[in-house]
């Protein structure tokens, strides 16, 4: 480990502060739980989700999980309170949830739990968003990810992180046959560019904790794809994403939900 991330990791963990992760059932979710968990850096970790999630591993016997009705959100004020940290990993697809959906889980969802969470004390908000995050976007994806970040900044967090992770590869829960065609016609650009067009959930899940216990160095900051990738340390690759995908399928695919390039704008359009 760099000794200056080491450094920063004692003196994080000395200030004994908690975390919750909204999304923790989803694909960058569940791998920054176990990051954290493994950690040990928060004092109290606690997950806010609609289900109860079934840990079987004693690593994480200590996790609060706090159930809640998104649709009626502001009645669960409480379980967002003395929290120093969030975590907001919350999203779906319009192929899931339909257009009205996808814009409730990922703008109306996301921003009355970052609401609750600043009410409640919280002063480090993070939020997964996309690369390409636009809100004058012509596509429906980043355009709502772009207004999302802009209220979520209006918030005043005293510090706000925004990551915008490009085309994710992970381990799926369900197999995806074009998601897998997908992965493979991306895979030489890649290798020639490994920051450009996709990136490891444990990348991202990484560049969450390791940014997280660095100091801010302003109130709201952006990360793009190569900075997660900086921030996350050049150890992080794909086979640790494998790893470190807990109960998942064998075998990565990518998540096509980022407009990136042409063949991204592709995928983005098959998936709304």
């Amino acid at each position: 480990m760099d000794p200056e991330l080491g450094a920063q990791r004692e003196a994080f963990k000395a200030q004994n502060k908690s975390c919750f992760i909204l999304g923790a059932s989803g694909e960058t979710g569940r791998v920054l739980l176990h990051e954290i968990v493994k950690s040990g850096l928060f004092s109290k970790v606690t997950t806010i989700g609609r289900r109860e999630l079934p840990f079987e591993e004693p690593l994480y016997k200590d996790v609060v999980q706090k159930i809640v009705d998104f649709e009626k959100l502001p009645n669960y004020a409480d379980d967002f309170k003395g929290h120093d940290v969030g975590f907001c990993c919350l999203g779906t697809t319009k192929a899931k949830a339909g257009a009205d959906g996808f814009v409730r889980v990922d703008h109306d969802y996301v921003l009355q739990a970052a609401e609750l969470a600043k009410a409640g004390g919280c002063t480090h908000f993070n939020l997964q968003s996309s690369k390409g995050a636009n809100k004058k976007s012509p596509f429906l994806y980043t355009q709502v990810k772009g207004q999302i970040e802009e209220d979520v900044e209006l918030l005043g967090f005293p510090r706000c992180s925004i990551f915008r992770p490009a085309i994710l590869i992970c381990n799926r829960q369900e197999s995806r046959m074009f998601e897998w065609l997908t992965l493979k016609a991306l895979t030489p650009v890649s290798a020639l560019v490994p920051t450009f067009i996709t990136i490891p959930v444990a990348t991202v899940a990484r560049g969450f904790l390791n940014n997280a216990i660095r100091p801010a160095k302003q109130p709201v900051e952006v990360l793009e794809n190569a900075d997660i990738f900086e921030v996350a340390g050049k150890n992080v690759g794909a086979a640790e994403a494998d790893s470190l995908a807990v109960g998942h399928n064998p075998g990565r695919v990518a998540t096509p939900t980022q407009d990136t390039s042409k063949l991204a704008l592709i995928l983005l359009t098959s998936e709304e």
